[in-house]
Parts: structure tokens; C-alpha cells; sequence
């Protein structure tokens, strides 16, 4: 089975790709293998743990999904490390542009202690980023309100209990879909599970996906 890596989000132990992990391997053939970092380390550290992480694999490809905080650790990864064996990415809820809950969250000391610099240095302010690896990428929201993050940001916008929709979107990708499910629910959603195994191994979402992300680029 091809390799996937998946790198959890904040406060996440790896173990909750558990039913992702078991979809991905029957429907598609895909193995996904958890990389595990602290938040408290800076990026360089963590993006530097997950090239070595990779390195283990004896694969013509190697797939990356990642979800929320983990989307940014990739993004990091191939802006320092681009030389990596062909493959395509799929971000799950992944904050893009900077995270209004995690920016009020922060303002909390306790909570801002707990973060973290690789949160410090990537969500408590806005941000440009843009997709430049070669690699496609997918990009799936989530659009059902519950989570923490509503009540401590306080949307008035389409968002996932824990980051906005618009938040999600990275110039650059591939494709970008929104599905009715939670920031966590992304993780448990057997629409979403079929969406990234499609992704990993075909480049597209279902045709839903991809006329979201038209549209979007159309009013850009």
C-alpha cells in the first residue's frame, strides 16, 4: 500500500486518524502512518523530525495529510524540504491565513502558554501563504458549527466550530470543498475519508469539490 503521512493538529496525539487510517486502507489501498510533534517546538525542529520521518519510506510516492495545525507543518515542510519522492496533499481543516480562535484564545495566558511557538509563529497572526510545491493539493473545510472555537471567536461566518471556512483557503492549490462537518468530524466523516483517498489517488474531488473551488476562483 502507498504511504501517507498524516500530521495531527493542536493538541492532538496522532491516534485520532484511527478511522481516517482504516478507510483510507480498505477503499484505497492507502497506508497512513502518524507523525507525531510537540507544539511546543519551534517549526524548523518539527519540520526537520518530520524529513527524517519520511526519509524511512521505500516508496516511489509518499502521500501527506494533515490536519488543522498539522496543514501548516507540511506547508512548512515542503517550503524547506521540496526534494521529496512525487505524491499529492490533502489539508483538512487547515488554517491558511491565521486563526481568529487560536489569536483569542491566546490572549488567555494559561492557553497561550499551552500553544506553543509553532502556533505563535503561524496562527496568531494573519498571513499570505501560497502553494507553491509542484504537488497537488486539496483542500477540504468543514462547515457544521460545533467546537470551542465558535463561542471564543465569536463567527459570524461560515466555519467549522473551530476555523473559518474562508480562513482554509491557500492560493496555489488544486481544489478546495466544503462538506456539513466539525473541525474533529473532519477526521471522523466517511464523505471526507472518501473525498482524500479520491484526492490521494486521482488529483480531483467529487465533482461538487471541484465547482466550489471554481466558483471561489472566479470571485477572487
Amino acid at each position: 500500500m502507498s504511504p501517507v503521512v498524516y500530521v495531527h493538529g493542536l493538541w492532538m496525539p496522532g491516534e485520532e486518524s484511527l478511522i481516517l487510517r482504516h478507510r483510507l486502507a480498505r477503499e484505497f489501498e492507502l497506508e497512513l502512518h502518524p507523525f507525531r510533534y510537540a507544539a511546543t517546538a519551534t517549526m524548523s525542529v518539527i519540520t526537520a523530525r518530520l524529513a527524517n520521518f519520511v526519509a524511512q519510506f521505500d516508496s516511489p510516492a509518499v502521500h501527506f495529510v494533515g490536519h488543522s495545525l498539522g496543514g501548516l507543518v507540511i506547508h512548512r515542510f515542503f517550503e524547506r524540504f521540496p526534494a521529496q519522492p512525487p505524491g499529492r496533499v490533502v489539508f483538512l481543516g487547515t488554517p491558511s491565513v491565521g486563526s481568529r480562535a487560536a489569536e483569542r484564545a491566546a490572549r488567555f495566558a494559561p492557553v497561550a502558554h499551552l500553544m506553543g511557538q509553532s502556533v505563535a509563529e503561524e496562527l496568531l497572526q494573519p498571513r499570505e501563504r501560497r502553494w507553491k510545491s509542484e504537488r497537488q493539493l486539496g483542500i477540504v473545510a468543514g462547515s457544521q458549527r460545533i467546537g470551542f472555537g465558535q463561542l471564543v471567536a465569536g463567527f459570524n461566518e461560515a466555519n467549522d466550530g473551530t476555523v473559518a471556512v474562508r480562513e482554509t483557503r491557500m492560493p496555489g492549490a488544486t481544489a478546495h470543498l466544503v462538506l456539513p462537518v466539525s473541525h474533529l468530524g473532519l477526521l471522523m466523516s466517511a464523505r471526507v475519508a472518501r473525498e482524500t483517498g479520491g484526492f490521494l489517488t486521482r488529483g480531483k474531488f467529487s465533482g461538487a469539490g471541484e465547482a466550489e473551488f471554481a466558483s471561489a476562483q472566479r470571485e477572487v
